[in-house]
């Protein structure tokens, strides 16, 4: 400074610190959980090596391709020898077979006709003769257990009262048969004819059973037209039996009044040899047959409908 001269001043170099281990730690920011997960417990699940660990760069991930679909077997049509069966449906099949009105004529029918069958008998058994008693003897002996009514006026007044009854079941039933068109059912026609003895043959002499494509078969068939055909026949001949003067005229057609006890009785005979028959029919029918004329319907029937 005393020669005037200006001293520069130059900056003295910072000397290098001495480094403290201690301090050194101290200033330096905490671990994260990726630094220190190498060094966790047992216990703890080892973490993924970072970037500075991992001795080879990470690649990047690839996705596995999808599986390819499985190609669905052929199949192949089964042998018609092993074929298995579709299961069995739970409904079961039937056929309405007789209305309301066909059921109560039934069985209205049923009843009359065991009553005047009955009393007819007993009517019968105070003359049983057609004609003269010439010898004096009996044509049939019909036992009293068979007959109704007691004695012949008794007989009479339950003769004429059901006569009243079945008329008018026979009207109804004759009228809702036409009316309806339900009378093809039962109506024995001349196609039927070569059908009767092949049922005959089945049910009384145990021969093979024809095939089924009807409510009836040809011999229900005739029988169940036979029993209208009697029916009609008792009514009008016991109208004039009942009425003769009033009816004279019909007696006439029938060949004279002499012949109405005739007609009169044969009637009978048919319906007799009717019912066992029908009877038999409904016991090889089963009981569904009997209990379709309660209900109306009939259980899988034989025939397709």
């Amino acid at each position: 400074m005393a020669n005037g001269e200006e001293k520069k001043i130059q900056p003295v170099p910072d000397e290098p610190k001495p480094v403290n281990p201690a301090a050194d730690s101290a200033m330096r920011p905490l671990p994260s959980e990726a630094e220190t997960a190498p060094h966790a417990t047992l216990d703890s699940e080892p973490a993924e090596p970072t970037l500075a660990q991992s001795p080879k760069p990470m690649q990047p991930a690839q996705s596995k391709p999808a599986p390819a679909a499985r190609p669905e077997p052929i199949r192949q049509p089964m042998p018609a020898e092993i074929v298995v069966p579709e299961k069995k449906s739970d409904l079961v099949r039937a056929a309405y077979e007789h209305p309301l009105a066909i059921r109560i004529t039934h069985w209205v029918n049923a009843v009359s006709l065991f009553v005047l069958v009955a009393s007819g008998l007993r009517i019968f058994r105070a003359f049983p003769s057609f004609g003269p008693k010439i010898p004096q003897q009996d044509l049939i002996d019909i036992p009293k257990a068979l007959t109704l009514g007691g004695w012949l006026g008794g007989a009479l007044q339950w003769h004429f009262t059901f006569m009243w009854i079945f008329a008018a079941s026979g009207v109804l039933y004759l009228t809702y048969q036409l009316l309806s068109g339900h009378y093809r059912t039962v109506l024995f026609t001349p196609k039927d004819i070569p059908g009767v003895w092949p049922m005959v043959r089945h049910y009384f002499l145990f021969g093979p059973k024809p095939p089924i494509t009807e409510q009836y078969n040809p011999l229900q068939k005739l029988a169940y037209t036979s029993t209208v055909g009697f029916g009609t026949l008792s009514l009008l001949t016991g109208i004039v039996l009942y009425k003769p003067v009033q009816f004279s005229w019909l007696a006439f057609l029938f060949g004279g009044f002499h012949l109405m006890r005739v007609w009169h009785f044969a009637a009978m005979c048919g319906f007799l040899a009717f019912i066992p028959g029908h009877l038999i029919m409904v016991a090889l029918h089963g009981w569904s047959n009997f209990f379709s004329m309660l209900s109306g319907w009939k259980r899988e029937p034989e025939y397709q409908e």
